[in-house]
């Protein structure tokens, strides 16, 4: 499934202003006790949708950030969502044991949902309003954009 992605997936890191795309709809499964998960049941709440799998070096970077950017947001109406691509359960355990996730971990069994985000790199992330729309996308993760993607966070929770 996304395996293409591993040998550039350090390389690239792109951002864009989306202008009220609706965020596609997708199953998933929650990582943890395999319950479903529907993206769409997280309307009303700022959601950041990322898009990873062990094998990504920019992913282990960006879970710390995720879980610090995570804790800092929730209690304002921020939901995290991140969504593991591996085609092995036991590469996204070894992954999650090094790094503990207190946000949402899925995973998309039948590999529907990157397809329908349109997942273009390792780690991709949608910044989706209360709304339901796409607003910002990530591809790939740096260190450097930490502070840009915090400020695109706070701008949409503090929209109507």
């Amino acid at each position: 499934m996304i395996r293409h992605f591993a040998s550039g997936c350090a390389a690239v890191f792109f951002t864009a202003a989306v202008s009220a795309n609706p965020a596609p709809d997708c199953q998933l499964t929650r990582y943890q006790d395999g319950t479903p998960l529907n993206i769409a049941g997280f309307k009303g709440k700022v959601t950041y949708v990322d898009f990873w799998a062990s094998w990504c070096g920019p992913c282990l970077q960006s879970f710390p950030f995720m879980a610090e950017t995570y804790k800092d947001f929730k209690p304002k109406g921020f939901e995290l969502i991140a969504v593991n691509l591996d085609e092995e359960r036991e590469g996204a355990d070894a992954f999650l044991a090094k790094q503990p996730a207190d946000f949402t971990i899925a995973s998309d069994p039948e590999g529907d949902c990157p397809r329908r985000y349109n997942v273009q790199a390792m780690p991709s992330s949608f910044l989706i309003d209360r709304k339901g729309n796409i607003r910002h996308v990530h591809l790939g993760f740096r260190e450097k954009d930490k502070m840009e993607i915090r400020a695109q966070i706070e701008a949409l929770l503090n929209e109507p």
